[in-house]
């Protein structure tokens, strides 16, 4: 009897360093799930409420964006304004998001000179060094042009490659169907950085 206790004594610390090891076997675990769920739980948020990616097809926005760049946009407490760069959809162009530069908000007044190839707004001249080359590019929307309220006008960089407000199937743009602002390139890397 008291081999027999003796026995199972001596067993009891082996028990206990097994059951230790396999606690210590799950804590690990658990602690590397950890490590990888939670940042993915946590882009995955960004990406569905903060933020997204678009990417760029064509060369309407040119130099400023090229095509296949792919952009950081949000829409978070965002509200559209002069020389902000926004993706947005306009079925009646086309069924993907366009991408384009805000160059008045509702109540002014956007008026083109495509002999001077300038840009005014307000009866200003806008300084657009950000612009492929002067505007000469005409459509079909008759200028000076006021925009409405709950709208944008928007033109591309590539002022002469580029179908937007000047052009009626796209016209003022309904800030209901602004996706959001564009606040970055994150690809490729060699053009990686924020936008002004």
């Amino acid at each position: 009897m008291e081999k027999q206790e003796f026995s199972a004594q001596a067993q009891s610390p082996d028990r206990d360093a097994e059951q230790a090891a396999e606690r210590s076997f799950r804590r690990e675990i658990y602690d590397w799930v950890e490590c990888f769920v939670t940042p993915f739980v946590f882009v995955i948020f960004i990406f569905i409420f903060v933020c997204r990616t678009n990417l760029v097809d064509g060369t309407s926005m040119l130099p400023t964006l090229e095509d296949g760049d792919r952009m950081l946009v949000s829409n978070l407490l965002f509200t559209p304004e002069q020389g902000d760069i926004i993706i947005f959809r306009k079925a009646s162009f086309k069924e993907e998001p366009l991408v384009k530069r805000v160059i008045a908000v509702a109540g002014q007044t956007v008026d083109i000179d495509p002999v001077a190839g300038t840009v005014s707004v307000d009866d200003v001249v806008l300084e657009e060094d950000y612009i492929s080359e002067p505007t000469s590019l005409m459509y079909d929307v008759t200028f000076p042009v006021t925009v409405p309220e709950g709208c944008v006008f928007v033109m591309g960089d590539n002022r002469n490659d580029s179908a937007d407000s000047r052009y009626g199937p796209i016209g003022m743009v309904d800030t209901r169907y602004i996706i959001g602002k564009v606040y970055a390139v994150i690809t490729p890397f060699s053009r990686f950085g924020g936008l002004e």
